[in-house]
């Protein structure tokens, strides 16, 4: 187990949904990406459920925890020590939402605030390790939009040990930082579109593999989805993002061959 916790630490390990209607958020993931979702019949879970393609799991999907939290994705990075690293997150200037807490025989869970406002969570395994990636269907890849990324650079590598790359994206557009871990490119961020309304909060956006990002994203619309972001071609691929029927953003992403 200690070797499998290792290979996860600092990395993305899981990603889940706070919803206002978890049955027709989990009817509309389950159509859209191909998810078996099951719902956990312990209360102790309160009715968090787990979807799965196949033998993998890929992402989990439960009621808000608070009546006024918004429906959101929630991206966890995997930790061997969550405790020491809330403490780490305090130190550099962002806040512990919820302390490191036990859930079942799954694992430890903490959620916390950076700087800029995004929230992100961190998981320590046990029993539950992390998601199946690399199939359509599964976590593609996260993506921090932050008002103000500058100041935010400096707190992932100081809780993560993420180094950053900036890459130039052209004419009157903000640079695209990957965030690496060694060298392989685990996340991105950028700094916020102008445009987004200043009641919109910095996020982190999940986005997922799907085979055909053009199909499954009319899909999505015909599902009750909304447009945020109509496909589109970028240098390693072809993505777009849309809201769920529940207001949760989330990406669609296909990727190039390596």
């Amino acid at each position: 187990m200690a070797d499998g916790v290792t290979a996860v630490v600092n990395r993305p390990v899981w990603v889940d949904l706070s919803s206002s209607d978890p049955e027709a958020s989990r009817a509309f993931y389950s159509k859209l990406l191909g998810w078996q979702v099951e719902v956990n019949p312990d209360p102790q879970y309160g009715g968090y459920a787990l979807a799965r393609i196949g033998a993998q799991d890929v992402a989990g999907i439960g009621p808000k925890m608070m009546p006024d939290a918004p429906t959101a994705w929630t991206v966890y990075i995997g930790t061997d020590d969550a405790n020491a690293l809330a403490a780490k997150v305090q130190a550099a200037g962002g806040k512990v939402i919820a302390p490191p807490m036990a859930v079942g025989d799954q694992g430890t869970m903490a959620v916390f605030q950076d700087p800029a406002g995004a929230f992100i969570a961190a998981w320590q395994p046990k029993a539950m390790r992390g998601f199946g990636q690399d199939i359509p269907g599964s976590f593609g890849w996260a993506e921090l939009s932050a008002r103000g990324i500058d100041k935010v650079l400096p707190f992932y590598t100081s809780i993560f040990g993420w180094r950053s790359k900036q890459s130039e994206m052209g004419e009157g557009q903000p640079p695209y930082t990957e965030f690496l871990l060694g060298d392989d490119s685990i996340a991105g961020g950028m700094e916020m579109n102008p445009m987004v309304p200043v009641e919109v909060p910095s996020y982190w956006l999940v986005y997922f593999n799907v085979s055909d990002v053009d199909g499954s994203f009319k899909k999505a619309i015909d599902a009750g989805a909304t447009e945020m972001l109509a496909p589109q071609d970028f240098a390693g691929g072809r993505f777009a993002i849309l809201a769920d029927p529940q207001g949760a953003a989330f990406g669609l992403l296909r990727m190039l061959p390596r």
